[in-house]
């Protein structure tokens, strides 16, 4: 039986990140192969994808790079037989692929909505499904799923994510339910406002959202992509084998505070 702080070590496991080229995919899949997993990255872009093997070895990762679209049924399929064969079983899946489209509820189309539906949702359905066989015949695994704030609140304009991220909350819930007999567990991290190329623009001193995040966040800061890492390992790792079914928002306090009050500092 592990102990220490070596029930945190993941020498010896294969874990397969979607959506893993950059950004939050990327920073979780470095934090799992700084543990010792052997990592396995997806994207829909292969260029993409061969500058993140090329990131991923600048700190000493050898990333198995992946192109394939996680939301057809059969190149799932076809490629998580191919990386069972050329890298090995996939012991820790993290559904980290997703898409957010900001549009009023009233003028989105049913093409975004099945979009944003399609990737945020059906796709870790299909991913977890596929691999769970494989984790139930081995007798046990890890599923990871990035769930969102937006799982638990609304905003404007993000219907179809917070649609889709609060049906991953549940259908979380609803695997780690089924599965649990297996040895499987199923968890979510549900990031807060984080440090990205894409939010780049907006961090800026004086522009109106970042002046909010910092207002709003108790902790007064964006998250760093590495304040993924711990969480991350902790729910892929054997230290968390009695854990199931749960989200863990990692997000600065915002979801436990009402924020401040106008006229505080």
């Amino acid at each position: 039986m592990k102990q220490g702080l070596d029930l945190f070590n993941l020498t010896g496991k294969t874990a397969l990140i979607t959506g893993s080229s950059h950004g939050l995919g990327m920073a979780v899949a470095k934090a799992l192969g700084q543990a010792g997993a052997t990592i396995v990255i997806n994207g829909s872009n292969q260029e993409r994808l061969d500058k993140a093997v090329q990131e991923y070895a600048s700190v000493g990762i050898t990333a198995h790079p992946y192109v394939f679209d996680v939301t057809q049924e059969q190149l799932i399929n076809d490629n998580v037989c191919r990386i069972e064969q050329e890298v090995g079983p996939i012991d820790i899946l993290v559904n980290n692929a997703g898409i957010i489209k900001r549009i009023p509820a009233l003028e989105m189309s049913q093409d975004d909505w099945d979009q944003v539906i399609n990737i945020d949702l059906t796709a870790p359905f299909l991913m977890s499904r596929r691999i769970a066989a494989s984790m139930k015949q081995r007798g046990g695994g890890k599923i990871i799923n990035m769930c969102s704030m937006m799982s638990e609140v609304g905003r404007d304009t993000v219907s179809a994510y917070a649609a889709a991220k609060g049906g991953l909350k549940m259908l979380t819930r609803n695997l780690a339910t089924e599965w649990a007999r297996y040895n499987i567990q199923v968890n979510g991290i549900g990031p807060g406002y984080f440090a990205t190329s894409q939010t780049a623009p907006i961090r800026v001193n004086g522009h109106p959202f970042h002046e909010f995040i910092l207002k709003r966040t108790p902790a007064e800061r964006w998250g760093e992509p590495d304040d993924l890492g711990g969480t991350a390992i902790f729910l892929a790792s054997a230290a968390s084998n009695f854990i199931t079914g749960q989200i863990i928002y990692v997000d600065g306090g915002i979801l436990a505070s009402l924020g401040k009050a106008a006229n505080e500092q």
